[in-house]
């Protein structure tokens, strides 16, 4: 910035002086700017509240849109302690009367008793069956203890599911062997050739041949009773008795029958209604408060009179009110859904519920059908708040266009401003400068006229 020393011929303060009319000429156009600017950025909030209420009903519109949403079922066990269910769209509603007889396990045996298990089991081959896959193992002198057995068993590449370990109880020391796969045909059976000769006696490599192993469970499948009907499985899941229906079984208990309800998922539709609802007052409200006008204080709403706005409100309106027609229940009002003198949703739960329980097909098709309020509202509300090509958006784009506009023109005041300054500035400075001047003529002919005889002075002479 260059300095200047502005006033010193003439004593005013030129740079006070260039500010306050510099500023007096840009502030009429910088007021303007920012009424306009503050108007344009209320304008765009408004759109942006709009939008947002849009886009969260639209959300919840979204839920109800897709018919397969309504096909959703409940499973209940009345004891879930027993067994617990799922049920997919297409299992039929309906009451089952079920018994867990028993459930699947897996078979577990042991060795009898050894002194430790660094001791010497024997030395020769072990076949290991689980069901019908067998694996050959090798005992030599490298792995012939009952720990050396336990590690070559679990480390078998062609092990088909059994695991070793090893446990110390009072009797001493014994091998476990455990099935990982669950039913009747899953039975752990050993084949030993010992050695000593002998592949069938207690001692040697004989002591872990399936007649001298002592089981600890039997391998056995579950077996379930569909309304007294009998079901075996080598699982204690079932998913293929009842269509679209799944059976865990948690414990058995003979004797005792048990229920499960297939019911339509009432639960789901209800939630997925409330939130329509709720989403739909709060867009009501968001709706309301934009076009508002108090007549009183003359305060009006950001977007009272936008067309926008009211061809929104309009269009949903409409479909909210307009009945689908070749339903049963083809209103909202048929179901229990009301507007109250605000233009906002209330519910009849009572009647909701009880209008689902008689006819839950035509209650979904009120909102899913191809006709239905649904798909009505979708493409409404797409056209409005899509991304890049919906209404609003088109809006929200216009006024940041006007607004980059204002910069635009609020820099070119200030180049013009900076160019006024400058030159307010170079006349005041001539004009300071020639004051000075006339000043210094004026001291010289003061002094001139001063140092000149005086009339008196003359005379006397």
């Amino acid at each position: 910035m260059a300095i200047t020393a502005g006033g010193i011929g003439s004593g005013l303060d030129i740079e006070s002086i260039v500010r306050q009319l510099v500023a007096a000429e840009g502030e009429p156009s910088v007021n303007r700017f920012n009424r306009k600017e503050a108007a344009l950025q209320a304008d765009l909030s408004a759109y942006g509240s709009l939008k947002s209420a849009l886009s969260t009903f639209q959300a919840s519109v979204k839920e109800l849109n897709d018919p397969a949403d309504f096909l959703g079922r409940t499973s209940t066990s009345s004891d879930p302690e027993i067994f617990s269910a799922t049920a997919d769209e297409t299992a039929v509603p309906g009451n089952y009367a079920i018994e867990v007889v028993q459930l699947a396990t897996s078979a577990k045996s042991r060795s009898g008793d050894f002194t430790s298990a660094d001791e010497v089991v024997g030395t020769g081959n072990l076949a290991i069956s689980l069901g019908s896959e067998t694996f050959q193992l090798t005992v030599g002198s490298e792995n012939n203890t009952l720990a050396g057995l336990r590690d070559a068993i679990n480390s078998a590449s062609d092990n088909p599911g059994v695991t070793a370990s090893i446990i110390n109880v009072d009797g001493g020391t014994r091998l476990v062997l455990t099935s990982d796969k669950l039913g009747a045909t899953n039975a752990i059976a050993i084949v030993a050739t010992d050695d000593d000769g002998n592949h069938t006696d207690v001692t040697g490599l004989s002591r872990l041949a399936t007649d001298n192993l002592i089981p600890i469970q039997v391998a056995q499948d579950a077996i379930i009773k569909v309304d007294s009907q009998t079901v075996t499985k080598d699982s204690n899941t079932f998913s293929d008795v009842i269509t679209g229906v799944t059976f865990s079984l948690e414990s058995a208990l003979p004797g005792t029958v048990e229920s499960l309800a297939i019911g339509l998922d009432k639960g789901s539709l209800i939630s997925n209604v409330d939130s329509f609802v709720s989403a739909y007052n709060a867009l009501v409200d968001t709706m309301s408060a934009l076009s508002s006008y108090n007549a009183d204080t003359g305060a009006a709403g950001t977007l009272l009179g936008d067309s926008a706005l009211r061809g929104v409100q309009s269009q949903i309106r409409q479909a909210i009110t307009s009945p689908v027609a070749g339903l049963s229940f083809n209103s909202l009002v048929s179901i229990g859904i009301t507007t109250d003198e605000d233009g906002r949703l209330t519910v009849d739960s009572a009647k909701l519920d009880g209008v689902m329980t008689e006819d839950f097909t035509a209650v979904s098709q009120l909102f899913s059908s191809e006709k239905g309020l649904a798909q009505s509202l979708s493409g409404i509300l797409e056209r409005y708040v899509s991304s890049g090509s919906g209404i609003l958006s088109a809006r929200e784009d216009g006024i940041k266009s006007t607004i980059d506009a204002i910069g635009d023109d609020r820099e070119r005041l200030e180049r013009r401003l900076t160019t006024l300054e400058a030159r307010l500035r170079a006349q005041f400075t001539a004009m300071d400068i020639l004051v000075a001047q006339l000043q210094s003529i004026g001291n010289f002919l003061t002094a001139q006229l001063a140092s000149l005889p005086k009339p008196n002075s003359i005379n006397r002479n």
